[in-house]
């Protein structure tokens, strides 16, 4: 039976989970707290692939203390060998008399077999306690595990009449310095940024992290049906991967971009742009959780009326572009009423002098 108690230490487990958001990548960020006879005897959170979980660090803190102890973990614990050993193979070893868990691993290769592990050697289990807290915090891991694809979130600067650029095209800045930092935080807890060719021709933009700690830069991943970009473009002489997706086969521009580090992805066309499904099919066997879609209104377009956008992340800035600039999306065929997109706002909240607004899209009742 859970109670208050468990309450308090699961949340502490949750605030250590958090540590990891941003580094743990593609894993999830995992908490554990370790609590024996009303002591924390052990914490810890999962730092980075490939490093102890968070069930070993707070068992290395604990070290005999954790015999009898109850552990509370954001994440069901691992029962296959991956980068590390299983977890419940050293939870078992340790002598933990009860796991308290705040959500099964949506992962197949646990999926209620890691509790399972423990039931089977006498260990008291216990599940779902704070678990749409826990949900959140992994919210690309659980939905890449869910869907074979990642969770897109698409961010949009737009004036407070709904435009995202002068109908030149000049959009640099449309918000403030406090929303341009915000949206760095945004990117380095992302697995990718992703944009089109438009843009970085546009643009030239680097698509990097550039504040913070900037140790993780994000994948970069272009969507570039015909291969315009160039070699030169800026975004090649920065740190990290660029995934560039065509549907073109050109064996000198191919060539130009590999040599600049492109890593190249054909997929088929639809509609005379890249297979957008494909990539997102594609960018889950590379391990990513979620993607920071920074692009034009034909891009952004395209994959909300394909519904690959799950959440939109809309700053909005105290100012009048006139009728004439450009709009946040190319939606054809949107012609009455009944045909408009409903949305939720989910949160809004002011950055500086803007708005930052968190919009799902309204599913059908």
């Amino acid at each position: 039976m859970l109670n208050e108690t468990d309450y308090h230490y699961m949340g502490l487990a949750l605030q250590l989970a958090e540590h990891g958001r941003c580094t743990s990548m593609p894993n999830p960020a995992v908490g554990c707290v370790l609590v024996n006879n009303g002591e924390i005897v052990g914490e810890g959170w999962h730092q980075a692939a490939g490093e102890p979980h968070a069930e070993i660090n707070a068992l290395t803190m604990a070290g005999n203390k954790a015999r009898g102890a109850t552990a509370y973990v954001t994440l069901e614990p691992c029962c296959h060998h991956g980068r590390t050993p299983p977890c419940t193979e050293a939870i078992i070893a340790a002598g933990i008399s009860r796991v308290v868990v705040a959500m099964q691993d949506p992962n197949p290769k646990v999926a209620g077999n890691g509790l399972q592990a423990l039931k089977s050697s006498g260990i008291k289990t216990e599940s779902g306690l704070l678990q749409s807290q826990a949900e959140t915090l992994n919210r690309g891991f659980c939905y890449r595990m869910r869907n074979a694809r990642p969770y897109v979130r698409c961010k949009l600067a737009m004036s407070l009449d709904g435009r995202t650029a002068m109908a030149s095209g000049e959009s640099k800045w449309i918000t403030s310095e406090p929303a341009r930092e915000d949206v760095q935080q945004l990117r380095r807890c992302s697995s990718a940024i992703m944009t089109g060719s438009g843009t970085v021709l546009m643009d030239d933009p680097l698509l990097t992290v550039r504040a913070g700690d900037t140790q993780h830069q994000p994948l970069r991943v272009i969507l570039d049906s015909r291969l315009r970009i160039s070699a030169d473009a800026r975004l090649f002489s920065q740190p990290g991967r660029t995934l560039v997706f065509t549907t073109r086969h050109d064996a000198q521009a191919e060539r130009l971009l590999e040599q600049a580090g492109a890593e190249l992805f054909h997929v088929d066309a639809v509609n005379g742009l890249v297979d957008l499904e494909a990539v997102l099919q594609e960018l889950a066997q590379q391990e990513v959780n979620d993607i920071f879609l920074e692009a034009g209104a034909t891009l952004s377009g395209a994959m909300m009326q394909a519904g690959l956008i799950n959440e939109l992340i809309i700053y909005m800035a105290p100012r009048l572009m006139g009728d004439a600039a450009r709009g946040l999306f190319v939606l054809p065929g949107l012609d009455k009423m009944d045909q408009a997109i409903d949305l939720n706002i989910d949160d809004i909240r002011a950055v500086g002098p803007d708005w930052r607004m968190s919009v799902t899209i309204k599913t059908a009742s």
